[in-house]
């Protein structure tokens, strides 16, 4: 798209941000991630239907993050990402410049967070129709056809935690799985271990996670694990009316409550 590498040139050469993170082709036309800091190099930047992945991710890596001021391509997910890692403190508005596309490829005019959050507010922002088919499927089970289900696809689960590494929202430099004083999480795959890993995940994630499915895709054995965690941004906006990623001040579902919440969990 010849529009974000002009675009993304102006920047550099106003000095307006120091590093374009984008998409290119690799050396086999595989699409990945380009972090473009030399104006000259700006004619690389790509945007197609196989710019998939949530670039959001890199805006908190320590080697990204002290190039400078970033600018960043970002579809609807990667700015709702970026709302969620403001509100939780982990990037400042100040330090991002959006060149936001919209769902039919186009570059948008996103000025400030106050016109990205209002292109957000007026988005569509359930869960993908393609998962929200599989879990309507998923959610006609019985429990046990459930547990069944999901103890088949975690038990393939090797722990490479590519899901983890993959979400813009695992941020943490050192995640408690990875602790063993005390171990929370057994370190070998086991379909047991599996599954604990798995639920924790979705829960840390609950109310927080921007339905982007970067998880589900990044895993190698294609266990559709982004299910759990977009069935918890379900059932978050049904108690809550909350989606994720729509505000820079929006407060953790998690860890704050209304005395008018619904309380149908409690037995």
């Amino acid at each position: 798209m010849s529009n974000i590498a002009a675009k993304a040139k102006e920047l550099l050469e106003s000095k307006a941000v120091q590093v374009v993170i984008g998409y290119e082709a690799g050396p086999t036309g595989v699409v990945r991630p380009a972090f473009v800091t030399d104006p000259a190099k700006t004619d690389s930047l790509i945007y197609n239907e196989n710019c998939l992945q949530n670039l959001a991710m890199y805006l908190t890596k320590h080697e990204v993050k002290h190039l400078g001021k970033m600018g960043i391509v970002a579809t609807l997910p990667v700015m709702r990402s970026i709302m969620m890692l403001i509100s939780e403190q982990q990037v400042v508005a100040e330090n991002i410049v959006v060149l936001g596309i919209s769902d039919d490829g186009k570059l948008l005019d996103i000025a400030d967070m106050n016109v990205m959050k209002a292109h957000i507010e007026k988005s569509n922002l359930g869960n993908p129709t393609k998962d929200q088919e599989k879990l309507a499927e998923l959610n006609k089970l019985s429990l046990e056809e459930k547990f069944k289900f999901w103890e088949q696809e975690l038990s393939k689960c090797i722990k490479c935690y590519a899901c983890r590494q993959s979400c813009p929202m695992c941020y943490c430099i050192r995640c408690s799985t990875d602790c063993n004083q005390p171990q929370w999480i057994p370190v070998q795959a086991n379909t047991q271990g599996n599954i604990d890993w798995h639920i924790l995940r979705a829960m840390h994630l609950a109310g927080r996670c921007i339905s982007c499915g970067e998880c589900g895709r990044a895993c190698p054995l294609n266990i559709p694990c982004h299910l759990l965690t977009m069935q918890l941004s379900d059932q978050t906006y049904n108690y809550f009316k909350v989606h994720a990623g729509t505000s820079v001040d929006m407060k953790s579902v998690m860890s704050t409550f209304e005395p008018n919440d619904k309380e149908s969990f409690i037995i």
